[in-house]
């Protein structure tokens, strides 16, 4: 693959060019993680810089329609907008639907717009294990706002904050129980709650349920990180698009407010020094998908399970192998 020729289509915003980026990046295979590692470093230096957006919720609650409506809106200002969607994987076959494009029909059209499903295969925290580097792609190209849309399964989905700059969580209205379930986890984590679907008959329910979670965000926490104000909650209708401009002043206040107190830059630098701590994890567990490293682990089990050697003693052995 020629890396000086891909790495300028992506500086030129040629779509194609960074889809096929993506995979690289996604690909395990080791010759490819050792492309796409030459392709990062030659877009490190590019100097562009998105507006990362994570959004997390539950199943139902609309994340599809709201990335469309808000795509849209952001398009209609000028702006150029990629969408890194994260696709649960089934735990027998390992496939995912990918089925986000067809959910985004008009955002998908748009020449302003880039959508990008990925499956999360076996990676917890609601997001594929190289959203991160997608999105650094997704700079590189030029894009304005990248936004983030996690796969949808709980409070488990903190990870998205680690690669994010802003980190929304869309709710529905009349969410009691589901208050409870994510009290703790993402509301600690987010910086603003949408009540979506605040329309026709639920348009009242959602501003109670809107004030119900303001007042939650007050007593859970206050973060040196937050501006006065924040984190808030706010009413959206992703399908009468209504509130959607008024939640983009707000998060462009909180944007600007990080940057002119540093917070900005220090939060991107937590992150990396955050993802460096996962690579060196990940690197050491894959050392254990050797064929070498899988003969000593059944050998040692076989050893372990015999009472010749005590589970501590046989992983410090097998620990001995991999440093």
């Amino acid at each position: 693959m020629d890396i000086d020729n891909l790495s300028d289509r992506i500086l030129d915003g040629d779509r194609r060019a960074l889809a096929r980026a993506i995979t690289l990046v996604e690909s395990g295979r080791a010759d490819h993680r050792a492309q796409a590692g030459e392709l990062l470093a030659r877009l490190a230096n590019s100097g562009r810089q998105a507006l990362r957006i994570g959004l997390s919720g539950t199943p139902g609650v609309g994340k599809s329609t709201f990335i469309e409506s808000f795509g849209m809106m952001l398009i209609g200002q000028g702006l150029r907008v990629a969408v890194l969607a994260v696709d649960p994987s089934s735990a027998r076959s390992g496939g995912s639907i990918l089925g986000d494009k067809t959910r985004m029909e008009r955002l998908s059209r748009e020449r302003a717009a880039f959508i990008r499903p990925s499956p999360s295969q076996s990676h917890l925290g609601g997001v594929a294990r190289r959203t991160r580097e997608a999105i650094a792609l997704c700079e590189a190209a030029g894009f304005d706002v990248v936004l983030i849309e996690t796969v949808g399964v709980g409070q488990s989905e903190t990870v998205v904050s680690e690669m994010s700059d802003l980190f929304l969580l869309l709710l529905a209205p009349a969410g009691g129980d589901e208050l409870q379930g994510v009290k703790r986890g993402i509301m600690e984590m987010a910086d603003m709650i949408l009540v979506n679907k605040a329309d026709g008959d639920l348009k009242a329910t959602a501003t109670r349920t809107c004030a119900d979670y303001a007042g939650a965000l007050r007593l859970l926490r206050k973060r040196p990180q937050d501006p006065e104000g924040f984190p808030k909650a706010m009413t959206v209708s992703a399908v009468e698009e209504h509130g959607l401009e008024q939640a983009w002043v707000e998060m462009q206040a909180l944007s600007q407010w990080r940057r002119e107190t540093g917070q900005w830059a220090a939060n991107r630098s937590d992150q990396a020094c955050f993802w460096f701590d996962q690579e060196v994890r990940h690197a050491l567990l894959a050392r254990l998908e050797t064929p070498e490293a899988k003969a000593e682990m059944a050998s040692l089990n076989a050893k372990v399970a015999q009472g010749v050697l005590s589970p501590a003693a046989a992983a410090q052995q097998m620990l001995s192998h991999l440093v």
